[in-house]
């Protein structure tokens, strides 16, 4: 599991996602206001953040909302506490 968490850490898309997430939960259509990307980009780095067992995801209707995974660990941690929490408008998913 460390060498999955260490890889799904190693992406700056990734990194900015957990930044995200500092502010608590966010749906899957913030993530591609913050980054610039494409719906399944910022799915594929997600998938990798969970798969790695660093956030996890609640569906509710349509759309899926993430957290960071408790507990945390160590290195998971570590890296959370260098992040500068990003700051945006969250809800802007629409339908």
């Amino acid at each position: 599991m460390l060498s999955q968490q260490l890889k799904a850490l190693a992406d700056d898309n990734r990194l900015r996602i957990l930044a995200c997430l500092k502010q608590g939960e966010c749906c899957v259509c913030d993530f591609i206001d913050v980054l610039n990307v494409s719906q399944p980009a910022v799915s594929q780095h997600l998938k990798k953040l969970k798969d790695a067992a660093i956030i996890t995801e609640r569906v509710a209707g349509k759309w899926k909302y993430y957290q960071i995974a408790s507990p945390m660990s160590p290195i998971v941690a570590s890296v959370m506490g260098e992040l500068t929490p990003i700051t945006f408008r969250k809800g802007t998913c629409t339908n």
